[in-house]
C-alpha cells in the first residue's frame, strides 16, 4: 500500500510531454500504465522527468480487469486515495471499456479530467509527437515535447570505417524507442555525465555495406574508447539519408553537415 498519496495522476505517460506534465503537477503521485515499445520516453526513464513519487502498473497484468475490478485495485493500493486525475481521452479496464464517466461512477472521491491542451492549433498527444518525428520535424516534436527529445542505448562495435576513412563514430543499439526519421541531426550526446555537441545519423548505411545504424560524432573530440550507455538529444533535421556514388562523396557531405550542425548548435549558444 502507497500511504500518503491523496491525489494520482494515470496514464502511459509516454514522452512526459506538455499535456502530461499538466496532469502530474496536480497530483501527489504518478500511476504510469507500462506498455510495450515504441515508446518516446523508455521505461524507467519517464521517472527521470517527474518530480513525485511514480508507480509502474503493466498493461498486461490490467487488460482483463473489468473497469470496477481496476478502480477496486487502486483504492486497495491507495487507501488515502481522494483524487484520481486524467486525460479527456483517458480509456481504462477491459476491451477500454472505461473512461471518465465510468470512472466518476465507480469512484467515491473526485475525478478531475484535464482538457485538450494544443500549441498552434496541434493537439499535444504522444501519437502527434510520433508522427513529427517519424516525418523528420524534430523541432515541432520537441515543441509539443516541452523539451528536447533523446533516446539511450549501448555502444556497440561498428564498421570501422568510419575512424578509418570518414569521421569516428560510437555506433548504438537502441531499443524500444520510436526513432527519428532516417537521416542526419544536429544533436548533443552524453558520455560519462558529460554532454557534447555531436552530429548524428540514424539510417542504412546504403553507401558501405547497407545496414541499420544509429551512429553519432563528437564535434572536436577525441572518443576514444567507449563503453556503456550514451544519451543522444535531437536539435534538428539537416538532411535525409541518401546514396553516394563513392566514400569520397560521401566524406564531403559529411563535411558539409559537420559545418552546418556547429552552426546550428552555436545559434542556440549565442541565442
Amino acid at each position: 500500500m502507497k500511504k500518503g498519496i491523496n491525489s494520482i495522476a494515470i496514464g502511459s505517460f509516454d514522452g512526459i510531454h506538455l499535456a502530461h506534465q499538466a496532469l502530474i503537477s496536480r497530483a501527489d503521485g504518478v500511476v504510469i500504465i507500462e506498455r510495450n515499445g515504441g515508446y518516446l520516453t523508455a521505461g524507467y526513464r519517464r521517472s527521470l522527468y517527474i518530480d513525485k513519487p511514480c508507480y509502474f502498473y503493466h498493461l498486461d497484468r490490467l487488460k482483463s480487469l473489468t473497469p470496477k475490478l481496476f478502480v477496486a485495485r487502486l483504492k486497495e493500493d491507495f487507501p488515502e486515495l481522494r483524487e484520481i486525475i486524467i486525460g479527456y481521452d483517458f480509456h481504462f479496464g477491459k476491451d477500454k471499456e472505461g473512461n471518465s464517466r465510468v470512472l466518476e461512477s465507480l469512484f467515491d472521491g473526485e475525478v478531475t479530467v484535464i482538457d485538450e491542451i494544443t500549441i498552434d492549433g496541434v493537439s499535444i498527444h504522444s501519437r502527434t509527437i510520433r508522427e513529427y518525428l517519424i516525418g523528420g520535424d524534430i523541432e515541432m516534436a520537441n515543441r509539443l515535447l516541452g523539451r528536447v527529445y533523446s533516446i539511450d542505448g549501448v555502444v556497440m562495435r561498428g564498421q570501422g570505417l568510419g575512424k578509418k576513412s570518414l569521421v569516428p563514430t560510437l555506433n548504438l543499439s537502441i531499443q524500444g524507442y520510436q526513432l527519428p526519421s532516417s537521416g542526419v541531426y544536429a544533436t548533443y550526446t552524453t558520455i560519462d555525465d558529460k554532454r557534447r555537441e555531436s552530429i548524428s545519423f540514424i539510417g542504412h548505411r546504403i553507401t558501405t555495406d547497407g545496414s541499420f545504424a544509429v551512429e553519432t560524432h563528437i564535434l572536436d573530440y577525441d572518443i576514444g574508447e567507449v563503453v556503456g550507455r550514451v544519451e543522444i538529444e535531437f536539435i534538428s533535421f539537416i538532411r535525409k539519408n541518401r546514396k553516394f556514388d563513392s566514400l569520397k562523396a560521401l566524406k564531403g557531405a559529411i563535411e558539409s553537415d559537420l559545418v552546418e550542425a556547429r552552426e546550428i548548435l552555436e545559434g542556440l549558444v549565442s541565442a
